[in-house]
């Protein structure tokens, strides 16, 4: 305790000055032994990270902990648990680091190196060697210099027991040629993964490509074929068949099994003369499901997975698909009808899902009981189809008589710009006028579809100049000239087609499809009141476009 003013004095009057001095001298000493106490607790708190720590040295278990491990003792229980409790976890990490540091020094016989830190580099070195990793130059040479010779012999048989497996792997994976006696290159590390069944990344495969090691390679592959060949026969139930080479033809028919697909009639009757049934039944079950799958889909069974589902007895699940798919049709080809039977119009649309040619009769006989709309999807589908097959027809034969036929199709289907396309060839190198009239009448109506009435009029009267006598460059020309608003002159032009032979009710059809295609309102208004004033009774059908026109339509 130190001195008061008081007691000093009383020493000094009582003429005790050495007793004074002694006294002094061992206070000094032991303030500059507390100040040294805090330099030291200071480093140490640093050195095992707890720099967090705010506790006084004199009142802290957190002194007597650090000076116990910086003397390489080990903590007990109670002493962890205080540091957890203080939020000193990296102090503890380092506590526990040094319990190991003192179990690999008995382990290893080196229990009388003096320093215990988990910095140092014999941890580092004993860690490696436990795990039976190599050492590098510089850490062996540190055993060397120190001196642990007992240390070095160790890490010297590990290196004589990986050389001796080194080679047995070599051996084993057929790279006798191998000269590089180094176990620490990267031939070493991808034999150890093959050996210990572990997948190869694509840069170690590549690395043995490079080197040219193909049998290693082989024999890698094989090893993962027999791997998964395993896999397979538990997952569908053949463990009972004995050969377990990938070879094997049951390892290629699991093979088409994993990949989803429908097993050949070899195939079953294979696994069927194995006993394999519950092979079999998976096999089913599982081609079942991906058909049913096409179906959630809206896609088509084909051919041959019909006959399969016919034959396996599940004439429900076609139904169940064609179903399906008439519903995915009809939203496509616009057959909003809900009462509409699946037959004859699901074939009709599977025919043009194909690509087939309709027949005609049945589309037309469709359209007049107006089961079809004349302009609908179905119906458009099938004028392209027969405007392509003559178009096909005509470069197949060199019969030029399937143009016009083509073109016509190609309008039918609004498709008039093709119609135009095929149309447009030289007329000098035809000989037969007939043929050239044909082929301008239905060129003009392209291009009266396209509202191009000019050119369309030179077209039908180039086919009157070729065939005077055929109807239809006049019926062609009464058309034009009823889109211009030309009545009067239209009537004449069907007229003259009817003296040549046009049916009054083919002319009437054509006025009919002219009126129904005008988009301006007004125009419509005005043809159809000219109709209904010339013969109401024979132009009826026009009353429905007599309606008064709005006012801001005109």
């Amino acid at each position: 305790m130190k001195l008061t003013d008081l007691e000093s004095n009383w020493l000094r009057e009582s003429k005790l000055d050495n007793t004074l001095k002694i006294i002094q001298e061992q206070q000094q000493h032991k303030q500059q032994e507390l100040i040294n106490i805090g330099v030291e607790f200071s480093q140490l708190k640093s050195k095992y990270k707890a720099k967090n720590s705010h506790h006084p040295w004199q009142s802290s278990n957190l002194y007597y902990i650090l000076l116990k491990l910086d003397c390489g003792n080990l903590l007990t229980d109670s002493e962890s648990l205080w540091l957890k409790a203080n939020g000193l976890h990296e102090t503890d990490i380092i506590a526990q680091e040094i319990k190991q540091f003192t179990q690999l020094k008995h382990k290893y016989k080196v229990h009388q190196y003096q320093n215990s830190h988990p910095d140092d580099t014999l941890y580092k070195i004993l860690k490696k060697l436990d795990v039976n990793e190599r050492l590098n130059h510089s850490e062996y040479n540190w055993l060397l210099n120190n001196p642990l010779l007992q240390t070095s012999e160790i890490f010297k048989q590990q290196e004589s027991a990986r050389l001796a497996e080194f080679t047995a792997l070599k051996i084993k994976y057929h790279i006798t040629k191998y000269q590089d006696e180094s176990i620490s290159d990267t031939l070493y590390k991808i034999l150890l993964k093959i050996d210990a069944e572990l997948k190869l990344i694509d840069e170690e495969m590549n690395w043995l490509k490079q080197q040219g090691f193909i049998e290693t390679i082989n024999i890698l592959q094989e090893l993962e074929q027999a791997q998964e060949f395993a896999i397979l026969k538990v997952k569908y139930k053949a463990e009972k068949y004995a050969d377990s080479s990938p070879k094997s033809h049951l390892y290629k028919v699991l093979k088409i099994l994993e990949a989803g697909n429908q097993l050949g009639e070899q195939d079953i009757n294979f696994l069927k003369k194995r006993q394999l049934t519950k092979t079999i039944e998976i096999a089913n079950q599982q081609y079942i499901y991906l058909l049913k799958s096409k179906i959630n889909l809206g896609q088509l069974f084909n051919d041959a997975e019909i006959a399969w589902l016919n034959k396996n007895g599940h004439e429900d699940i076609i139904n169940i698909a064609q179903r399906k798919h008439f519903v995915t049709l009809k939203k496509k080809y616009r057959l909003v009808d809900p009462s509409l039977p699946i037959e004859p119009f699901y074939e009709i649309m599977l025919k043009i899902e194909k690509g087939e040619r309709l027949d005609p009769v049945l589309v037309i006989r469709l359209i007049e009981e107006e089961m079809l709309f004349y302009a609908g999807e179905i119906v458009l589908a099938h004028y392209k189809l027969e405007a392509e097959f003559y178009e096909k027809e005509w470069q197949r034969t060199g019969n030029k008589w399937h143009i016009p036929t083509a073109s016509s199709y190609w309008r039918k289907a609004n498709q008039p710009e093709q119609s135009l396309k095929i149309t447009s060839l030289n007329l000098e190198k035809i000989k037969e006028s007939k043929l050239k009239s044909a082929i301008l009448v239905t060129r003009g109506g392209a291009f009266r579809d396209l509202m191009k009435l000019n050119d369309a009029e030179n077209c039908a009267k180039k086919a009157m100049e070729y065939q005077p006598e055929s109807y239809q460059p006049y019926t062609l020309m009464g058309a034009i000239d009823y889109n211009r608003g030309n009545y009067e002159k239209g009537d004449y032009w069907f007229e003259q087609a009817r003296q040549r032979g046009a049916k009054t009710e083919d002319i009437d059809n054509e006025i009919k499809r002219v009126i129904r295609s005008t988009k301006d309102e007004e125009k419509r208004h005005e043809a159809a009141e000219y109709l209904f004033r010339k013969d109401a009774n024979r132009y009826c059908w026009a009353k429905v476009y007599l309606k008064k026109v709005p006012d801001n339509v005109r």
